[in-house]
């Protein structure tokens, strides 16, 4: 073998390797998390029956993540998809254990009238109050599963109006709704018309969950002084969370801070920017994880 042929065999075989590589996918976990989800969700026997709509959902969204992540889009892009994809699979699992307990429910019912047959078939007294005990017990397991259904399709809407109506985007922190400058006038700490809608929601939520507080967070750009900006985000996350405020949510669950222009989320060069910057983050929180939800 000449020195020629041995270098052709050299480069083919790197060549080789590096195609490879490149056609090696890369696992993104909030992807993996989602398609998870789905899978389990559609292991259970009911899931067909109590969810196809919802799994259609699901599997659309990671399908969206998925294509996201091919064109290789931003991985906040990539995360907003696959939570979709994740949340529909977790709105199928409680339309499931609806299901589940609707199914328990009748089979409660069932129970209860073989046993008032029984009882008026029992011709003696010990026989027919064990039968009125067994029915009391019947219905009482009847009410419970009731209240789990309501509470199921309660947990459900909920669901589908955090999906709908808050519109938050997932960080490390947690759930966090971002208020634009737009929602301001102009070096003001005054909340236009344009930001009700937003807190009505919000507030809406936060009386209907009594355990969940929120943390607002005024953040400006780096125009001014440290002073003036410090005060103006303090003025702006005090409007936000007097506003919540004046629609019912107590004032113990709404802690309300100033960042200034310490923690931008764009360059503060261009006036796009600047504009991203001057913003009101609204962080919910979840205290059944300790953490924020």
């Amino acid at each position: 073998m000449n020195t020629r042929t041995q270098q052709y065999i050299v480069a083919t075989a790197l060549a080789l390797g590096m195609m490879a590589c490149a056609s090696t996918p890369k696992t993104i976990s909030s992807i993996e998390d989602a398609r998870a989800a789905i899978q389990a969700v559609e292991r259970d026997p009911l899931a067909g029956e109590a969810a196809a709509k919802e799994i259609d959902g699901a599997h659309e969204a990671l399908r969206e993540a998925e294509s996201r992540a091919e064109d290789h889009k931003s991985a906040k892009d990539i995360d907003n998809a696959a939570y979709m994809a994740k949340r529909q699979a977790q709105i199928a699992q409680e339309k499931i254990a609806a299901l589940q307990a609707k199914k328990a429910q009748e089979s409660a019912a069932t129970e209860r009238q073989a046993i008032v047959l029984d009882a008026r078939e029992q011709e003696a007294r010990i026989a027919a109050d064990a039968a009125k005990q067994k029915m009391a017990e019947a219905d009482s397991k009847a009410k419970e599963l009731e209240a789990q259904d309501a509470a199921n399709k309660e947990r459900i809407a909920r669901l589908q109006q955090e999906l709908a109506d808050l519109n938050a985007k997932k960080t490390e922190r947690g759930f966090v709704l971002t208020l634009g400058d737009v929602l301001f006038d102009t070096g003001q700490a005054t909340l236009k018309p344009g930001a009700v809608p937003v807190i009505e929601r919000l507030a809406k939520f936060l009386i209907e969950t009594p355990e969940r507080s929120v943390q607002i967070e005024g953040h400006t750009d780096s125009v001014g002084s440290d002073a003036y900006n410090q005060d103006l985000s303090m003025r702006r996350a005090s409007a936000v969370r007097d506003a919540l405020q004046s629609r019912g949510v107590p004032g113990e669950r709404v802690i309300a801070s100033g960042k200034g222009e310490a923690l931008p989320i764009a360059s503060n060069d261009s006036a796009g920017g600047r504009q991203q910057n001057r913003r009101v983050e609204i962080i919910i929180e979840d205290p059944a994880r300790g953490a924020s939800l």
